[in-house]
């Protein structure tokens, strides 16, 4: 038996083959058993036959001989399938014939097109992308499978896992096919239910909102992250734990994720089997120094941590990075803190000392960036705290990764360290994938108070990759106008300084007021960090004002305010947010005060105020928040005209229609406002028992507060001092698609016999 009969490869085009080749593979198995096998040729000449594109020159490379030289069949056969294995030949056959070796090859076509049919969920751009098989290239059928796991992977990480590829093949002239993916995409695999076993502490419904994967609800059509992804499930397991771990549970885990299907094999159940443990607070927390010219006692007043709060690794983290800070200002480099903990299960504690220790003396030798096409290298740099030649500290790269994802201006944000030139240079490099950063949208606005309005918006976050944001906005309602534009530089000179400038204008013609106004307002602004939590804005402010078209049965003390009137005025705001570094995770406090001091037609200080806290109770189950708002008008020359008093609308106070409550001309009851107001504002929000996935929960609120002073002196003005109002409701919050939505129902507990009150409103949600 010739052990140099005609085989075929098993990757050709010809798909009925495969019996044949295994057939063929057997008998040359046989073969080479035979004693046949153990011949010896010798060739003075070698022919290759039927190559029209590879040189005869590169398949005699892969004979790994010499003609003349004596070898075996095995050598023989080696050769062959070393020819075999270049992907180049569609059949390969080695027979010697006398003294000369003939190789018969026939190569594989060229690719004259690559197409794809069937897909309408996915552009062919995208799954070009994926593909690596390249027209004019040679066809091979192992690469065309591989680009068939590619495509379908494209599908399964949309949810589509029964989706199906098959590559065609159609034969054209002169040796060359066009390869074609015909694609079946199938219908999207929904996560019909999401289920939790072991915990103990958490309730589902607590655990599915943590969770990146939804369960597939009414809004199915439009929430996406309700189809299954093995790599978001896998992305779950790790946010789960860090839930877990940032409230003290340090033996956490997720044992496993059992996912099914379920019988009809058109949705999935997910079900995490975790292991809670037990909860841990922070013991005793100290400082001890290695290092020769660091004293503990002078680093123990910046740790933040106490004993008896929850454990959590974030706030471990966050002294670390003070106590570093520290330390670079006092000038001692290359210092860091290494956290020993040591556990305590008898009262469930743990133990941290801050141990500062000498770290290796690395410098930074440069930074390099790429991937930014559109933003500048110096908004990126601008995330650093450190440039070259500084000390490296890995923590501070970390951090500054960190800042660079936070500005939103990249889909991918990948910052590493490597070695540099020397063993003591480190290079940062940094690798970014630009991200769309503008809008530009159209549409319309519904307010229970002010109606539909038409609305045009232009935005961008990161204008001509300077990071800067500039945003115009057009409204257009059947009583209200206004224009729009807002430019702000988050970074002047490179320093967390930033600079802004607002301007405005608008127009109302309103039934339901007796009065039509004019407005302007230019306003540049600075703000700047004062403190870990808080920053302060100055800014300088011109506003223009013309009060006219004043209805004849108006009240006297309103067309006593016609005219326009212009006003300058310089002022500050100080906000104070303990959630961007709170010790409490399901707590935390705002506090806003600012004051405007205002010269022109009128002298006055505007001075407001608000403090906000919230927390999570019963498991975090229930939402709880308080807030008291007040402001106050105060003049020295002149008085304050209808527009620039307050006036207590559904967003400060709810349950009353625009201009319902506060200070009236008992002559014609027209609403007058009043230069104080004080609100207080105590709601809950909890779970209505429906499934997570609607995004439905119930609330309860009460209102108390009042709006007066106009500081007019005239008997006729009733509700101009104090007078309380208090209002009861409850609410339905809906996350919707197009925004959070809120419905309130409201009931009168405590109001005078002239407000106007309404017992229902729609509101945007807004969070704390």
């Amino acid at each position: 038996m010739n052990i140099f009969a005609r085989s075929l490869n098993n990757k050709t085009i010809h798909l009925k083959a495969g019996a044949f080749a295994t057939l063929m593979a057997a008998t040359s198995v046989i073969a080479l058993a035979t004693p046949v096998a153990a011949q010896n040729f010798s060739f003075s000449n070698v022919s290759v036959q039927g190559n029209q594109r590879i040189e005869t020159a590169t398949i005699l490379t892969y004979l790994d001989f010499a003609q003349g030289e004596t070898v075996s069949a095995g050598q023989l056969n080696d050769a062959a399938q070393r020819i075999r294995a270049t992907g180049l030949f569609q059949e390969v056959n080695v027979v010697p014939q006398g003294g000369t070796l003939v190789i018969e090859v026939v190569e594989f076509p060229t690719i004259n097109t690559i197409s794809f049919e069937g897909n309408a969920r996915v552009r062919d751009a995208e799954l070009a992308a994926v593909v690596s098989s390249q027209t004019r290239r040679v066809y091979s059928p192992a690469q065309a499978e591989a680009d068939t796991a590619a495509i379908t992977q494209v599908y399964a990480d949309q949810g589509r896992v029964n989706a199906t590829v098959a590559p065609r093949i159609i034969q054209r002239s002169d040796n060359r096919v066009d390869l074609i993916f015909e694609v079946f995409e199938g219908g999207l695999t929904e996560v019909e239910r999401i289920s939790f076993v072991g915990n103990r502490a958490f309730g589902e419904n607590r655990l599915r909102r943590v969770l990146e994967t939804k369960q597939a609800g009414i809004l199915r059509a439009i929430v996406g992250r309700d189809t299954f992804i093995a790599d978001r499930v896998a992305f779950d397991q790790q946010v789960l734990t860090d839930f877990y771990q940032s409230r003290g549970y340090v033996d956490f885990q997720v044992q496993n994720v059992d996912v099914s299907l379920t019988r009809e094999r058109d949705a999935h159940l997910i079900t995490f089997n975790v292991q809670e443990g037990q909860q841990f607070s922070f013991g005793n927390v100290s400082v001890s120094s290695e290092v020769t010219d660091a004293d503990p006692l002078d680093f123990e007043d910046a740790l933040k941590l106490r004993s008896g709060v929850t454990y959590s690794p974030a706030l471990i983290e966050q002294d670390i990075a003070r106590l570093e800070r520290l330390a670079i200002r006092k000038g001692l480099n290359f210092v860091r803190v290494d956290p020993r903990i040591t556990r305590n299960d008898r009262d469930l504690t743990l133990d941290v000392e801050f141990v500062l220790v000498n770290g290796p003396r690395i410098f930074v030798e440069r930074i390099d960036i790429e991937g930014n096409n559109t933003t500048l290298d110096r908004v990126i740099r601008s995330r650093f705290d450190v440039v070259e030649g500084d000390p490296f500290n890995p923590r501070q790269i970390r951090e500054s990764a960190e800042r660079i994802r936070a500005l939103g201006y990249f889909s991918n944000a990948d910052v590493d360290a490597r070695e540099g030139s020397s063993p003591d240079q480190v290079v940062i490099d940094v690798d970014v994938a630009e991200a769309p950063t503008g809008s530009l949208s159209f549409g319309g606005n519904f307010s229970s108070d002010n109606g539909f309005s038409l609305l045009a918006n232009f935005s961008q976050r990161n204008f001509l990759g300077r990071g800067q944001s500039l945003s115009f906005g057009i409204v257009a309602g059947a009583d209200d106008q206004d224009i729009s534009f807002s430019f702000t530089e988050p970074r002047v000179l490179g320093r967390d300084l930033s600079f802004g400038i607002d301007l405005s204008y608008g127009t109302s013609d309103s039934d339901d007021t007796t009065f039509d106004t004019t407005t302007a307002q230019f306003r540049p602004r600075i703000g700047f960090p004062v403190s870990e939590n808080g920053r302060v804005t100055l800014f300088y402010s011109y506003d223009y004002t013309d009060i006219f078209d004043i209805d004849t049965d108006a009240s006297q003390f309103i067309e006593d305010d016609e005219g326009s009137v212009g006003t300058h005025a310089l002022g500050y705001s100080y906000s104070y947010d303990t959630r961007r570094t709170g010790l409490n995770p399901n707590a935390g406090v705002l506090f806003r005060f600012g004051q405007e001091f205002g010269v022109g037609d009128a002298t006055y200080v505007e001075t407001t105020a608000e403090l906000t806290g919230q927390t999570l109770v019963l498991n975090e189950e229930v939402t709880l928040r308080a807030t008291l708002e007040g402001g106050l008008l105060t003049y020295s020359d002149g008085n304050s005209r209808i527009t620039d008093r307050y006036f207590l609308g559904s967003s400060i106070m709810r349950g009353f229609e625009p201009g319902g409550i506060g200070p009236r001309d008992t002559a014609t009851d027209d609403a007058l406002g009043g230069n104080a107001f004080a609100v207080a504002r105590l709601e809950a929000e909890f779970p209505l028992g429906l499934p997570e996935e609607y995004g439905i929960t119930g609330g309860v609120f009460l209102d108390y507060g009042s709006v007066w002073d106009t500081g007019i002196n005239d008997a006729s003005i009733e509700y101009d001092d104090f007078t309380p109002r208090t209002i009861a409701g409850v609410s339905i919050f809906w996350d919707t698609p197009i925004g959070p939505l809120r419905f309130n129902f409201t009931e009168p507990l405590d109001v005078q016999p002239n407000d106007e009150t309404k017992q229902f409103d729609v509101t945007i949600s807004t969070s704390f």
